[in-house]
């Protein structure tokens, strides 16, 4: 039996950190959706709007020094599962990640979800993707740790479609790509991650990985679901080959190195080569787990945009 703000309760609780992130807001809301009891543990005195908004949705906030053994360890206990949606470079991928996964262990959680949420980075050789390099060096981490672990990969977000991402280039009325139009693509909608994290935060009998596509395109096929979608005619603009990418990712990051911004420009093009190298395909789905989400399509998506 979890207890939850000092009452007895037969839900189960979910230890979610990161939750005043856009995808651990949505996460915390999917949760209490299904009934589960939530607490957020956020760093003190980092308390704003969205922590009050979670509160109303009855998720219970605790404030803790990550550099705290003993808080985080509190702050875990009864927890049924860790849910983390932390987001940042080695000191939070990395090092909040493993003080967390230890507080989880001592404080006897069963389970633990990382801060994946990506394409196959499994398949990836290292050295192709920083970002994605981090999550493989904490997954070393979590695989010897007692403990149960899954990790959500799914994709690409499907609503940086709508501009954020370059793939779909509006003003132009281009569909971009490199080396091959018909390379199929990954994507996810962020609340359909969140959806499914939360389900799988709730299901005990996880296994390590979970791959999820809203929906999985070419380029070919993307720019006639844009046509369909805006009544314009885009056509497709090819790029280069992916060679060509690895050398302009390789200038970008010596002229515009950025190192402490967790996007940079050349983060998202190592995205987009590993993504059409298809080396990170996430084969096979397991949409099917959870039958009551309904995916979102591509084509709502930048209907939204239109």
């Amino acid at each position: 039996m979890a207890i939850q703000n000092g009452i007895p309760s037969e839900q189960p609780t979910i230890i979610l950190a990161g939750a005043t992130g856009d995808l651990g807001g949505r996460i915390a809301k999917s949760l209490r959706q299904r009934g589960a009891n939530v607490r957020a543990i956020i760093r003190s005195g980092s308390a704003n709007g969205e922590a009050t908004a979670l509160q109303q949705l009855g998720v219970s906030m605790v404030e803790v020094d990550f550099n705290n053994p003993s808080d985080l360890i509190k702050a875990c206990k009864d927890g049924s599962c860790v849910v983390s949606a932390l987001s940042g470079l080695h000191e939070v991928i990395v090092d909040v990640q493993t003080m967390l996964l230890q507080a989880a262990i001592e404080a006897g959680v069963p389970r633990f979800i990382p801060s994946d949420y990506a394409i196959d980075f499994t398949r990836l050789p290292k050295g192709t993707n920083r970002n994605l390099d981090l999550r493989q060096e904490f997954q070393e981490r979590l695989n010897r740790a007692p403990i149960q672990a899954t990790s959500v990969l799914n994709g690409m977000f499907m609503d940086l479609l709508t501009g954020q991402a370059p793939f779909i280039l509006f003003d132009l009325k281009r569909v971009l790509y490199w080396e091959d139009a018909d390379q199929l693509l990954d994507f996810t909608a962020i609340d359909n991650t969140a959806e499914f994290t939360a389900a799988a935060a709730l299901d005990p009998s996880t296994p390590r990985y979970l791959r999820i596509a809203g929906e999985t395109v070419s380029a070919r096929q993307l720019k006639e679901i844009v046509n369909e979608v805006t009544g314009k005619k885009f056509r497709l603009f090819k790029a280069g080959r992916l060679k060509r990418l690895n050398t302009l990712i390789k200038v970008t990051r010596t002229v515009v190195p950025e190192k402490e911004e967790v996007f940079p420009p050349w983060q998202g093009m190592q995205y987009m080569y590993n993504m059409f190298s298809g080396i990170a395909r996430l084969e096979p789905l397991d949409n099917n787990r959870y039958p009551d989400i309904q995916w979102t399509p591509i084509r709502e998506v930048l209907a939204k945009r239109s």
